[in-house]
């Protein structure tokens, strides 16, 4: 039996620092605010189960990509209704969104609809 291993190339790691990045941003927002440190958790959860080397994740990769593109792009929705206008924010919107790109784009090369 062969195992398929994720290769890490540019977009990859630029998904891992874009996903670190927003994720610590969320970690030192409001601390100790339990919503914004979870939100950072969720962050690091998915981006682990995306690229971890864990063979019984591999069927899932594809799920796990699109839901963690679908929770950065509701993290985006809600702040756009809720959220607060400091420049940081915006900086985070900007990773966030640029975050998506890079996850759709990885989706594309990979096949996925």
């Amino acid at each position: 039996m062969t195992q398929k291993t994720t290769t890490l190339g540019p977009l990859q790691y630029g998904i891992i620092l874009l996903t670190v990045a927003t994720a610590v941003i969320h970690f030192s927002l409001l601390f100790p605010d339990l919503l914004f440190i979870l939100n950072g958790l969720g962050y690091l959860a998915l981006l682990l189960a995306l690229y971890l080397p864990l063979p019984a994740l591999e069927p899932y990769r594809h799920l796990i990509r699109w839901t963690l593109l679908a929770y950065t792009a509701v993290t985006v929705v809600l702040w756009i209704f809720i959220g607060s206008r400091v420049p940081i924010a915006y900086i985070d919107k900007a990773i966030e969104v640029a975050l998506i790109i890079l996850l759709w784009l990885e989706g594309q090369r990979a096949g996925e609809r």
